[in-house]
């Protein structure tokens, strides 16, 4: 067996380092800051019957700041009103804590910042989620205590797995839908 010889090794461990590094600096895969959920109706509480399906992808910045985020969905049984995400555990409904995408009709029961316009049985958004777009959870799920503007309590819950993505449409107003947003891929199989 023949080995490297110490003046050839030292270039190669370097080359090594220079694509290891970078490419570890850069994987939120690694960092834990990349979150997915796959979205289908018999995640909905209750489960809805429905071909649609939908993708949802967050990366959390890495000062904690922001969430940039893409919804994508397709094959609704009618036209989307709102999309958003949720702070509830698995087969639970939660409160609202960020919005996705809204229609004229459903913009005025957003608190914060105007959302994306919806409204296709098909369509992909994309934004970033600051502190300014966490709404309070309000009404019967208000016990749940997250406040406007707590960008590190939904930060949290997406880490705890406790928050999940839903599209609601004109045909399931409660939501068509849905999937828990976990670490990585974070498929709900």
């Amino acid at each position: 067996m023949q080995y490297l010889k110490p003046n050839r090794l030292l270039p190669v461990l370097a080359i090594l380092l220079m694509i290891a590094v970078p490419a570890m600096a850069g994987d939120d895969h690694r960092n834990g800051n990349n979150f997915h959920a796959r979205l289908i109706g018999y995640q909905e509480v209750p489960a809805v019957s429905t071909e649609a399906t939908g993708e949802f992808h967050a990366v959390i910045s890495s000062d904690q700041q922001r969430i940039d985020w893409t919804l994508t969905y397709s094959g609704l049984q009618a036209d989307a009103t709102q999309a958003h995400v949720h702070f509830a555990q698995r087969s639970v409904n939660g409160g609202i804590v960020i919005w996705l995408c809204q229609t004229a009709l459903t913009a005025g029961n957003n608190a914060g910042p105007a959302a994306a316009t919806c409204g296709a049985r098909s369509g992909s958004f994309s934004g970033t989620a600051l502190a300014a777009n966490v709404v309070a959870i309000t009404g019967a799920n208000a016990p749940q205590q997250i406040a406007a503007g707590e960008l590190a309590e939904v930060i949290a819950a997406i880490r705890a797995g406790v928050a999940y993505a839903n599209v609601h449409t004109t045909v399931s107003p409660g939501g068509e839908i849905r999937g828990q947003i976990r670490g990585g891929r974070g498929d709900d199989d």
